[in-house]
């Protein structure tokens, strides 16, 4: 037998290895290797709470983005140990994971403000719910409407497949979003594109503007809203104002998995609720889980103070 043919057989028995090993953490029998795939928004901070897991414990977690609909796709196709979802799943998508013999477990492991940010120039820096969404359904065209100089204005969001997409569309807009509403494939491009257009208007998560040292990022400013034309415009800054509400845009996280978790899953996910865990949730730009969805979580079996 030659060297080549050597090669290939040695080729041939790791890709084997691999499918078989994979096969069997998709079916929970090895749970060393923890996959989690999905939200853009929560992709920085599960990846910063697994590199902290994997200090203190004998197991590999592989962190990937996609958007909330490739994690719960994934979820759906026994593709994936975790879904990270900034929405809550459909109906229709419970039923077909359901169809697929899968259980899906909701838990909510951060709570998230959306930020509309602007570039650093615009003079507007503040907006009603009403306007920001008459802007994006494309009723609002020009920053002179809301107060600003007579610019055309420029909307960036996230693409259909994303929660954060679907979680504004039906919060904010309560409507369709304008065709000139550019889709970008993820919040850094929206941070990127707004810093670059003076014109500019997007949509991200908090934790996606704020700096090491609790600034907000350069080039950008971050807009504040009011409920309605008659109350106070609230900054998504100031961490009160969003863990009490008077912040209008604020969302749970969420992690679905197969069923109640077990084993090193499950471990991590206790982590992720822990007193250490939530700590990094702040530091990572977001906010810890309120007393509801600890009562939810609690009420399936998870607890967020056992480490």
């Amino acid at each position: 037998m030659n060297k080549l043919s050597s090669l290939i057989k040695i080729k041939v028995l790791i890709l084997l290895f691999v499918i078989i090993f994979t096969g069997c953490v998709r079916k929970g029998v090895n749970d060393t290797f923890i996959q989690i795939k999905g939200s853009d928004t929560e992709v920085n901070l599960v990846q910063r709470l697994a590199e902290e897991f994997m200090k203190e414990h004998q197991v590999y977690i592989a962190v990937t983005g996609g958007g909330s609909g490739t994690g719960i796709a994934s979820l759906i196709n026994k593709q994936t140990d975790i879904a990270n979802s900034s929405r809550a799943m459909k109906d229709e998508e419970i039923n077909l994971a359901k169809d697929n013999d899968v259980n899906p477990m909701a838990i909510v492991v951060a709570l998230d403000g959306l930020a509309l940010i602007v570039h650093e120039s615009l003079s507007v820096k503040s907006l009603t719910l009403d306007e920001v969404g008459k802007i994006y359904r494309g009723e609002i065209n020009n920053w002179e409407e809301v107060g600003g100089s007579d610019l055309e204005i420029s909307m960036y969001g996230r693409q259909s497949n994303s929660g954060t997409y679907i979680y504004f569309r039906d919060n904010v807009l309560k409507g369709d979003y304008s065709p000139k509403v550019r889709r970008m494939n993820g919040t850094s491009q929206i941070l990127e594109a707004v810093r670059r257009d003076k014109a500019g208007i997007g949509y991200v998560g908090i934790g996606y503007i704020i700096d090491d040292q609790g600034n907000v990022k350069s080039g950008i400013n971050s807009l504040k809203i009011a409920k309605d034309e008659n109350s106070p415009a609230i900054s998504p800054l100031e961490p009160e104002n969003v863990i009490s509400g008077l912040y209008s845009i604020v969302r749970p996280l969420y992690q679905y998995t197969d069923g109640k978790p077990k084993g090193n899953i499950l471990d991590f996910i206790l982590y992720e609720l822990s007193d250490r865990g939530q700590e990094i949730v702040v530091m990572e730009g977001y906010y810890p889980v309120s007393s509801a969805y600890i009562k939810m979580n609690e009420k399936l079996g998870i607890k967020g103070n056992e480490f």
